[in-house]
């Protein structure tokens, strides 16, 4: 069983990574973090084969903080090693302000240097990632994360602040980062010397003011029910993070209901990309539709109950029927040029979701009405 180390195991990043790791076989999970003794940090390294190095300081009460937690500890962790004759595998999370002189950037640079001469003094494995404005689940608000800071406000109706919408930031998702990281378990040869050179993991470069827009839009998806475009990952990746922030009493929330004699109607989730999905409950003997389109098309589904779905090309007399039940889970196709009705034909109420190639538009409906 491997002997897998994280550093900074209670941290943003750590958590993210351990989560994942938990369900990774044959593999012995060790976690340490700034609250450990000396002692349980020295019992983790003589097992450890594999070090994932993420602890670290980068809001310290005072400036020397940095230079104890962050290069201070990765010296003091290589002594420790060198001292049990051990040269395990560890990648180093680091931080693309190693490039710069200020106090953080120069610790987190002293730790890099440190973990360089480790590698080449004992041809241990090392590799550096220089990490920016890293964002996703876990991560604390009004702390460093811009995007954790948007997330939590807007999630809790709070204010944001944005001082220049047009100024750009790059973000890296912490699971494009734990997946890197992962891949590392599967590589345990030492890196040749160009390797040490610190790695990035790519990112996407966003305004502030897209970043907040985008946001603000998932936090009135449950009322305007528009859903962005999930074809583009960031989408997906920022969504997911806006969504960790909202408490747990708001995960539910209801919709517009539409009812008269018939039964009634809510619109479920609509995009500009996918058109819309509704759904609808329909009394016995009740029947829906006698409309045509031109080019909208739509999917019947029913999920509860019996109908009879009828259509026949407006330029024929010929009608199609299909009979279907909730039960056998079956899509009828509804074609342009096609009059088609939905029908209750069974003795209880009818549920079923329909999905629309278009958002409806009043001002062009593109719904004709003629009798089946």
């Amino acid at each position: 069983m491997t002997a897998v180390l994280v550093t900074g195991a209670e941290g943003f990043i750590g958590r993210n990574l351990v989560a994942r790791l938990s369900s990774v076989l044959d593999l012995e999970l060790l976690q340490l973090d700034v609250g450990h003794s000396d002692g349980e940090w020295q019992d983790a390294l003589s097992k450890a084969e594999f070090i994932f190095h993420l602890a670290g300081i980068n809001r310290p009460k005072t400036v020397e903080e940095f230079e104890t937690g962050n290069a201070g500890l990765t010296e003091w962790m290589c002594d420790v090693l060198r001292t049990n004759g051990r040269k395990p595998k560890i990648i180093m999370s680091s931080s693309i302000q190693a490039a710069l002189d200020n106090p953080y950037g120069i610790s987190k640079r002293k730790g890099e240097e440190a973990l360089k001469a480790f590698g080449e003094e004992t041809g241990a494995a090392v590799r550096i990632y220089r990490l920016k404005n890293v964002f996703g689940k876990w991560c604390r608000p009004n702390y460093n994360s811009v995007t954790a800071t948007f997330c939590h406000n807007i999630a809790h109706d709070l204010p944001i602040s944005v001082s220049d919408p047009s100024n750009v930031v790059d973000l890296i998702y912490v699971d494009d980062i734990v997946a890197a990281f992962l891949k590392e378990l599967s590589c345990s040869d030492a890196p040749p010397e160009s390797s040490y050179a610190p790695d990035t993991i790519p990112g996407t470069r966003i305004t502030l003011g897209d970043l907040a827009g985008r946001i603000q839009s998932f936090h009135e998806m449950r009322s305007s029910l528009f859903v962005p475009d999930f074809s583009v990952r960031f989408n997906q990746c920022l969504y997911a993070t806006y969504l960790s922030y909202v408490e747990s009493a708001q995960h539910e929330y209801g919709l517009a209901i539409k009812t008269d004699p018939r039964g009634s109607l809510a619109e479920f989730i609509k995009s500009q990309y996918f058109g819309q999905v509704f759904v609808s409950r329909t009394h016995p003997g009740i029947t829906r539709g006698n409309h045509y389109h031109h080019t909208k098309t739509e999917k019947f589904f029913v999920v509860e109950g019996e109908a009879l779905i009828r259509m026949r090309h407006i330029e024929s007399h010929e009608v199609v029927e299909y009979h279907v039940k909730g039960d056998a889970y079956r899509v009828i196709d509804i074609p342009p040029g096609h009059t088609h009705s939905i029908t209750n034909a069974g003795n209880s109420v009818m549920i079923a979701i329909f999905w629309a190639s278009e958002i409806f538009d009043p001002d062009r409906p593109d719904t004709y009405f003629l009798e089946v």
